[in-house]
């Protein structure tokens, strides 16, 4: 069955670090473009971070830059997102999901399967 599971979320202080993990399981991860969304109350789901399938090429958006970085070992079949200097905007829902290949970008229509999410709270 094919799934896409993310971990690490939780509460931490502004300043503080996460680092979330999306493992994939039915597929080869390693053939997939993936990228990273958040989706705080009231808003809409938002790009964060994509990397490419080889883990050679990755973006960010305006927002997160400098302080995100997103990694990925195929070997384990998971992509990373290691977050600091978090604030309280960055308090959200963290999806993980796959693209083709073919595309690179955070379009989320162009993401066919994601995780069901893991929650991260920044707060004193």
């Amino acid at each position: 069955q094919l799934q896409l599971v993310e971990s690490g979320g939780g509460l931490v202080q502004p300043g503080g670090s996460l680092r979330l993990s999306c493992t994939a399981s039915g597929f080869t991860l390693a053939r997939y473009n993936i990228g990273w969304f958040r989706q705080a109350p009231g808003k809409e789901r938002e790009g964060v971070s994509c990397i490419s399938s080889s883990g050679s090429t990755t973006d960010y958006a305006d927002s997160v830059k400098g302080r995100f970085a997103i990694s990925r070992d195929n070997a384990k079949n998971t992509v990373y997102l290691q977050m600091n200097s978090l604030k309280p905007e960055d308090t959200a829902v963290y999806y993980c999901a796959r693209t083709s290949k073919f595309y690179y970008g955070l379009a989320r229509q162009a993401y066919d399967y994601w995780g069901q999410g893991t929650q991260v709270t920044v707060s004193s």
